[in-house]
């Protein structure tokens, strides 16, 4: 492991506790089957989903990618604070919890993903995200960052959404991590938008409250040194789960601005709403942000 890498302080034991109502073994085991059905319908049907156009090829993955959290008994609901962009590149910048960060995304802002080589090696997951087109990175070897830098920049040129997890590791929702700002110079270099993108879980308790701080993910959780098998069997078993998804208003790439000062604005939008980080620019858009002009539940 490269001593460059970010790493969480994070860990199954200590972050990935349910404290709330535990689903039965059988409903779980079934549940789990489904979920995995669909994952695997998914990954069959990608060589023909991609033999459509762009249109009808995203609203079909938006519909699948809807339908896993809630195979896996999550509950989901999406709050669209601007318009998504109409056309041009766009780099989609979120927190990383779960391995249902994902679907979550690709429900709401399908691309293509950026990810850790390691995850090509995933059963199910891995041969989906290779299918889907996400542009993988080997992450332990830092020569080979200005090549991943340059691979998202002509994809962002080509029109391509492309969606990043730049704070480089999970996080149990409780904190988070600085974002790395490599993936940041992509969007500088191809004049690419940056939209930035809250993900946070909970359950139907904490559903509808106000939380000042975001609330630990819990179960879904899936940080350290977690086996997948092991979180999918966590998630199932919990019941109760809920996903929020914030598609916060876009930040233009522009100006005076470096890497670094892009990443440090788009991490105050999605991890630290009303906190002292934002810059002017930022600020007008946050505040729109807290009058959300639509709210959909899955």
């Amino acid at each position: 492991m490269s001593l460059w890498l970010p790493v969480a302080p994070c860990t199954p034991a200590r972050c990935a506790r349910h404290t709330g109502a535990v689903r039965a073994a059988l409903p779980a085991a079934l549940m789990l089957l489904a979920g995995c059905g669909l994952v695997m319908l998914g990954v069959a049907c990608v060589p023909l989903v991609r033999l459509l156009g762009p249109a009808p090829r995203h609203r079909l993955t938006r519909r699948w990618a809807r339908a896993v959290p809630r195979a896996f008994g999550v509950r989901v609901t999406v709050r669209r604070h601007a318009p998504e962009t109409a056309t041009g590149g766009e780099l989609v910048v979120a927190n990383h919890i779960s391995w249902l960060d994902i679907p979550l995304i690709a429900s709401v802002l399908p691309g293509r993903m950026v990810a850790k080589s390691e995850i090509r090696r995933w059963p199910l997951l891995g041969p989906l995200a290779a299918l889907g087109g996400t542009l993988f990175i080997e992450r332990d070897r830092l020569r080979a960052l200005p090549a991943a830098v340059r691979a998202v920049a002509v994809a962002l040129r080509s029109g391509s959404r492309v969606v990043v997890f730049p704070e480089g590791s999970t996080w149990c929702g409780r904190d988070g991590g600085a974002f790395r700002p490599a993936v940041f110079q992509a969007a500088i270099d191809a004049g690419a938008t940056v939209r930035p993108v809250r993900i946070a879980y909970g359950t139907v308790e904490h559903h509808t409250a106000e939380h000042r701080s975001p609330p630990a993910a819990g179960a879904v959780a899936f940080v350290g040194t977690d086996p997948l098998a092991v979180s999918l069997w966590r998630v199932v078993r919990a019941a109760g789960l809920t996903a929020r998804i914030d598609v916060l208003a876009p930040i233009p790439v522009g100006g005076e601005d470096g890497r670094r000062a892009l990443a440090r604005r788009a991490r105050a939008a999605v991890l630290e709403p009303g906190g002292v980080l934002r810059s002017r620019q930022t600020a007008v858009a946050s505040d729109r942000a807290n009058r959300p002009a639509e709210s959909v539940h899955h």
